[in-house]
């Protein structure tokens, strides 16, 4: 259960500087496994040669220990590595999480020395050694059960992740120290019981501060599924998710453009045949709510038409009401994945929005024909979708397989790069349109709205950075969707190539 627990409480001390991607999970859980390799094959040589409980608890005291202290020796090097973060200073980047890896294999390699030991000390009759070793790994399978769920549905959102590997110590030490009083004498037990003071101690003092320490931070929070961060410059509010890099909303009370992606999910439907009018867009579903800005804009274009905002983090929802005035009556927020909410609306739209990829975090569900079919029965006649995607210059196989797939599904899609950004965004209409429809409409647009508004900026916008629809992309199917080796490639690369990369765009 321990072990478990930390490595759900590592991926996310790591996740708030350096992302949550599968590349970090990859790193996490393969040194992982090669620390409790090392501690399985260290245990059983120790076991053979000390049987005796009280070098088994020992060495189970002191790996709970070392594991509570990983968060607080690490502190310094993940605010160091979130300012470099912030810099892209690479090369402090890739030292700070080796650094911080390298601090679990103290406590991982003595955890994983504690089966093989457990073995060797029940197994007093090798006749019953089948039993023995089974019930054992009964027990411990039943531990990563809970370690896998306790962290993330609980411990972490409740606590923060510095005092979850703070309790999941003390529960582990607390074991230790009575099977060591138990199998031997309690007087042993007294020479150990600094260290659940010194844990307690640094819980008390460090173990509620600041994940980050970035400059202009109004708030932050741990959830279920991001680490959230609101900062505040100049009157604007910015929405960050995990180690920062992409800002996922903007606000400000006396402004509604915000340029970017968000004002460029408003020309959609404007590509159906003339007239078309903002008065003819009934509703609006966001896949990717966010903190509302892509809402903001569209009510202030089209007036307070319903919008369901699907945003499966419901924390980042409660940002959103509390730091982006995310308060609209027009505005419902649904806290659920996306497609599966989409899918049981059982409403048709006007426009549907998908705002939830920035790469290397692209639900691949939310990329394939069959989504893009869902997202087609739930849009009326004159419906429209859009979404926006990362790319980089010399890498667009993701823009082109998306591409590929929602033309496989719609009868016209276009293709705009968001000018200052390594954006683009795709349009898609339920019936056969032109691209001179959308110059029509905006035609019309200018004899009852103000060439400054919201809306006429984003269609000009639309117009002047149309390009061509990329060609040859992989259809994604609910199959085969292998966007996330597509993604880890692109990101790489540029990272390589480009190290202001992360730091352009959204």
């Amino acid at each position: 259960m321990t072990t478990l627990g930390i490595e759900f409480a590592a991926s996310r001390l790591l996740g708030s500087v350096f992302g949550t991607s599968n590349l970090v999970w990859a790193a996490i859980i393969g040194l992982i496994l090669i620390y409790l390799t090392a501690g399985y094959f260290l245990g059983g040589k120790v076991a053979d040669r000390y049987p005796n409980y009280e070098v088994f608890y020992t060495i189970l005291i002191w790996g709970a220990f070392s594991a509570g202290l990983v968060p607080f020796i690490a502190r310094p090097v993940l605010y160091a590595a979130a300012d470099a973060f912030d810099q892209l200073q690479v090369g402090v980047l890739l030292g700070a999480f080796s650094a911080v890896l390298v601090l679990l294999i103290v406590p991982i390699t003595l955890l994983g020395t504690i089966s093989p030991f457990a073995i060797r000390l029940v197994l007093t009759d090798s006749r019953q050694a089948g039993q023995i070793s089974g019930r054992i790994y009964a027990v411990s399978t039943l531990g990563s059960f809970l370690g896998t769920f306790t962290p993330d549905l609980l411990l972490i959102p409740w606590l923060g992740t510095r005092m979850t590997f703070v309790v999941f110590s003390l529960f582990l030490m607390i074991v230790g120290l009575i099977g060591l009083g138990l199998s031997t004498s309690w007087r042993a037990v007294l020479k150990w019981i600094w260290m659940p003071v010194i844990l307690i101690g640094m819980g008390i003092l460090w173990g509620s501060g600041p994940v980050k320490k970035t400059a202009n931070q109004i708030y932050e929070k741990e959830s279920s599924y991001n680490y959230i961060q609101v900062l505040e410059r100049d009157g604007y509010r910015y929405l960050r998710l995990n180690e920062g890099q992409g800002i996922h909303s903007i606000y400000h009370p006396e402004q509604e453009a915000y340029e970017g992606t968000w004002m460029q999910a408003l020309p959609a439907p404007f590509f159906n045949l003339p007239p078309f009018y903002p008065s003819d867009v009934n509703n609006m579903a966001i896949i990717g709510l966010a903190a509302g800005t892509t809402a903001r804009q569209a009510t202030s274009a089209f007036g307070p038409i319903p919008i369901d905002g699907f945003e499966i983090d419901g924390e980042i929802v409660k940002v959103g009401q509390d730091y982006f005035n995310m308060t609209g009556e027009n505005l419902k927020p649904i806290a659920q994945d996306g497609r599966w909410g989409l899918a049981h609306s059982g409403k048709s739209y006007t426009i549907i929005s998908i705002d939830a990829y920035r790469p290397p975090y692209i639900p691949w569900h939310l990329t394939t024909r069959e989504f893009f079919g869902i997202v087609f029965d739930h849009l009326d006649s004159r419906g429209a979708l859009v979404l926006n995607v990362g790319r980089t210059p010399e890498d667009e196989k993701l823009l082109s397989g998306l591409a590929a797939t929602i033309q496989s599904v719609f009868p016209s899609v276009y293709v705009m790069d968001v000018p200052g950004t390594f954006n683009s965004i795709i349009y898609a209409t339920m019936q056969p349109t032109d691209i001179q429809f959308l110059e029509d409409n905006l035609a019309l647009l200018l004899e009852t709205e103000s060439p400054n508004s919201t809306l006429v900026q984003s269609l000009r916008i639309a117009l002047v950075n149309m390009r061509q629809v990329p060609e040859g992309g992989q259809i994604f199917t609910d199959n085969k969707a292998p966007i996330e080796w597509i993604t880890n490639q692109m990101v790489l690369n540029n990272i390589l190539s480009d190290p202001d990369y992360l730091s352009e765009g959204k």
